[in-house]
């Protein structure tokens, strides 16, 4: 992993406050402020947690992090529209349609998801061969999820129209539970839950989504917080690279910090590791372009309720250094 092809660091100024890498503060001394982050069992922000580095560079300046636990992103997203948390990280549906609902939030930070960790998993009983054998089934996705794009995308390929499959929406694990009983025929899913299902007797992986269904993953702040704070944001963003890049370099110990987390089995998750993409970087127009792509499939199939502008809800850095392209930090 080429660690140019990560964000670079750079300090950011705004409205006097400064968060380099010294002990300049991000905030006054007697402004504290908690930080409350949204995680899941599996990704950046979990490393990012277990090496407990943004506790150490915000705690000098009066800044406190707490973090909370969600098992997939439209959860996350409530609670971020809430007000429960000011930071988050999911994949490209829950932002979709969490901006089609009009909570106020902001895009910070992309991971890109070629598709290797997501696939649809059947039933080898329910006699699904191909794609064009998924018309009339029963599949289990979790609503606004990034499995629900992959399996528009995996119906859009097999010309099956939307109408013509029955949805059934489940959090993971009841999905999980729904295929392997029989309740459903498929199920659209990501990892560690791919994973560990993918070896399942009775069960066999139809398609990943790769070279069907690229997305991004993304980091979000709500706009309040972000516009408020950017000097913050700024500095989970940076840990959190650093977090990723280590985890890169480290994938034995980082499938340990995940299956500790989950409790899937550590041989479980160095298959999720080896799946993952290490690179993060702040919303470039190619991937603005990708989840608008992405929104208009979803208007179009009125599966969000109107039409949806991304650019409306980018965050931009305030220094040029922090905006710069992948290709001009090689």
């Amino acid at each position: 992993m080429n660690r140019k092809n990560l964000l670079v660091r750079a300090p950011l100024v705004v409205a006097g406050l400064s968060l380099g890498y010294g002990s300049t503060p991000v905030r006054a001394a007697d402004a504290p402020l908690e930080l409350r982050i949204g995680y899941q069992k599996i990704g950046a922000l979990l490393i990012l947690k277990q090496r407990g580095s943004l506790e150490k560079r915000l705690a000098a300046n009066n800044v406190t992090v707490s973090w909370v636990q969600f098992q997939s992103g439209p959860p996350l997203i409530e609670a971020l529209n809430a007000g429960a948390i000011d930071f988050g990280y999911t994949g490209d549906m829950p932002a979709i349609f969490a901006q089609a609902s009009g909570v106020d939030f902001v895009y910070v930070a992309s991971i890109p998801q070629p598709g290797a960790s997501k696939a649809l998993l059947v039933r080898e009983d329910a006699h699904i061969r191909s794609l064009a054998d998924l018309r009339a089934k029963k599949i289990a996705l979790v609503k606004g999820s990034s499995a629900h794009y992959v399996l528009v995308q995996v119906l859009k390929k097999a010309n099956i129209p939307w109408d013509q499959v029955t949805p059934v929406y489940l959090q993971p694990a009841d999905g999980g539970a729904a295929l392997q009983s029989g309740s459903v025929d498929a199920w659209s899913i990501w990892d560690p839950f791919y994973a560990l299902n993918e070896h399942v007797s009775g069960l066999h992986v139809l398609t990943n989504a790769v070279g069907i269904a690229p997305s991004n993953d993304f980091f979000l702040a709500t706009r309040a917080f972000a516009n408020k704070n950017p000097a913050i944001v700024a500095a989970v963003i940076d840990e959190t690279t650093d977090a990723w890049h280590w985890a890169a370099h480290h994938q034995s110990e980082l499938a340990a910090v995940f299956s500790e987390a989950s409790g899937v089995p550590v041989d479980i998750e160095k298959v999720v590791a080896a799946r993952g993409n290490y690179e993060i970087a702040y919303i470039t127009p190619q991937v603005t372009r990708l989840q608008q792509s992405i929104a208009d499939t979803f208007s179009g199939l009125g599966l969000i309720p109107h039409s949806i502008e991304i650019a409306r809800a980018v965050w931009t850095p305030t220094t040029a250094s922090l905006t710069a392209t992948r290709e001009e930090r090689k």
